[in-house]
């Protein structure tokens, strides 16, 4: 074996006047080389030989003419391509093939091009924007109404309700009172500011008022027994120029005897049924 280039470092054969190539700095004739280091096409299953452009692809190879789409049949050299199964098309084929169609415009997301996936549907980066502002979407908050898309200010904006009370937001939940919205935490008692959500109230002069609050601001006093006639549970009264009687209160003032729903006679302050009355 020698150590210059004038022999085939295999068959030892003299590489004057004769092609050769090179392999970690041995030489090799061709028909050494292409035997020992030729790589097999895949399209073709024939040796790429040195004196051939070998294109190689994840550890695979082919002749320059061999590297070609699958399905069209077209050259990809130095052409963008895809790899599928195994197979390699061009980005045409593959696009038509399996590429995935943008929910906005319907047209093809092109392999290698960014596409956003939202609610299984797949889009266009340039097509992923707020419905009212058209500014991109990208991975910021988002809210969807009627199948739009919009930027969480944009919502706010166009669709959010405002609390009648503090003007801000009301992202979710919320009172409706008098057809206004409000934050449960805003829609309080106008006189002790207890939360009135979920609880009973009473309007008076467009303001909400808890039971209890009502009763001590308005309710009316009951003439016989001096105490509250309260609203709560629906409690009947009995109202008889300018004064208030609880139903149970209201009975004759000399023989007790109930009054609800009988003729009564008055005197001075006191009223009387009839046979008291007429004594």
């Amino acid at each position: 074996m020698t150590s210059n280039h004038t022999d085939c470092h295999y068959c030892l054969q003299s590489l004057r006047g004769r092609k050769y190539a090179l392999r970690e700095e041995n030489a090799y004739c061709v028909t050494c080389y292409d035997s020992l280091f030729a790589n097999p096409c895949e399209e073709c299953k024939q040796p790429i030989e040195c004196d051939s452009k070998d294109l190689a692809y994840k550890g695979r190879h082919w002749h320059e003419g061999c590297f070609k789409c699958a399905k069209c049949s077209h050259s990809l050299v130095e052409k963008p391509f895809a790899a599928k199964d195994e197979l390699l098309l061009c980005t045409e084929c593959y696009s038509d093939e399996y590429s995935s169609k943008c929910f906005h415009c319907q047209k093809t997301i092109m392999p290698g091009s960014r596409k956003i996936e939202f609610k299984g549907s797949s889009w266009h980066e340039s097509c992923f924007v707020c419905q009212y502002c058209r500014q991109p979407l990208g991975t910021k908050p988002l809210i969807t109404k009627d199948n739009e898309n919009y930027c969480v200010p944009c919502f706010e904006k166009q669709f959010a309700h405002h609390c009648y009370s503090c003007k801000k937001v009301i992202t979710s939940g919320g009172v409706t009172y008098h057809d206004q919205p409000w934050h449960k935490e805003c829609f309080v008692c106008a006189g002790c500011k207890t939360q009135l959500s979920g609880q009973r109230f009473i309007s008076k002069d467009e303001y909400p008022y808890c039971v209890d609050c009502f009763s001590k601001l308005y309710a009316k006093k009951c003439a016989a027994c001096k105490k509250l006639i309260t609203v709560l549970g629906g409690a009947k009264f009995i109202s008889f120029e300018e004064r208030q009687w609880h139903g149970e209160c209201f009975n004759c003032a000399k023989c007790s005897v109930s009054l609800v729903g009988q003729g009564f006679l008055t005197r001075q302050d006191d009223v009387l049924c009839h046979e008291c009355g007429s004594a």
